[in-house]
């Protein structure tokens, strides 16, 4: 069975920091992953990607020093380091996999992933 399973959020104040886990199940073929986020009226944004077996790592500019994406093959979870949190970094945070070739540029575009979780809560404090 296909299913991606996040874990991590909370709450936070202002410059702290959270690390996001995002577990695949041995079932789910991925030749990309991400990171996507959604606040209440806002659409969803990609915020990090990376190739399954490449090294090649992609962020949104709002995050970008920040954050950091990694990926830990042999226990099929990708990670979201995110450090220097700020408010507007609030929101429901999505993990997201794709099956299949994906350019770079579609990386953060929602309906090129097969596969999400079912979100996990980050909520920032000022």
């Amino acid at each position: 069975q296909v299913q991606l399973e996040e874990s991590g959020g909370g709450s936070v104040q202002a410059g702290g920091s959270l690390r996001l886990s995002c577990a695949a199940s041995e079932y789910t073929p991925r030749n990309s992953m991400a990171w996507f986020r959604q606040a209440p009226g806002k659409e969803r944004e990609g915020v990090a990607a990376i190739y399954t077996y490449g090294s090649g790592t992609y962020y949104a500019d709002s995050v970008k020093g920040r954050f950091t994406i990694s990926q830990d093959n042999a226990k099929n979870t990708v990670y979201l380091q995110m450090n220097s949190l700020e408010p507007e970094d609030t929101a429901m945070y999505y993990c997201a996999a794709k099956n299949g070739w994906i350019t770079y540029r579609d990386l953060f575009h929602p309906d090129e992933y097969n596969y999400w979780g079912q979100g996990t809560q980050v909520t920032v404090s000022s």
